[in-house]
């Protein structure tokens, strides 16, 4: 549901018509309601090689940045304080932080970007869809 919600509320890229989805893990991970859901959005799974991190060069350099600046900076006296700093920082991450990957914009303002260039475009919902 999390994917489709993303997807249905961000959109799907305009110029690709097959999507493929980096995973960090192998299948023997993955669910089959994933697998499901990859199938009828026309989504293909591409998992990394085992041993191999620097397939997602990007996931590793979130979790280094992840560490360095939430995990190693805090004590968790419980598991909800670990949920409230743990999400004040993805706050800050995903909203006020401008990233060089997305042209120096904030997630938010890239989202933004992209979903009124979308909208100038007037480029229809992808065929086949569960939102189409």
């Amino acid at each position: 549901m999390l994917l489709a919600y993303l997807f249905y509320g961000i959109g799907y890229p305009v110029v690709t018509l097959f999507l493929s989805f980096p995973t960090y893990y192998g299948p023997e991970f993955i669910s089959k309601d994933v697998d499901l859901w990859a199938y009828w959005n026309h989504v293909k799974l591409d998992f990394s090689r085992p041993g191999k991190p620097t397939d997602n060069a990007y996931i590793e350099s979130f979790n280094a940045r992840f560490r360095l600046e939430c995990l190693n900076e805090h004590w968790f006296m419980s598991l909800e304080d670990a949920r409230e700093k743990t999400e004040q920082w993805r706050r800050d991450y995903n909203q006020n932080r401008p990233h060089s990957s997305l042209g120096d914009l904030t997630p938010q303002q890239f989202v933004d970007k992209y979903k009124s260039s979308v909208r100038s475009q007037k480029t229809p919902f992808l065929a086949g869809s569960v939102f189409g």
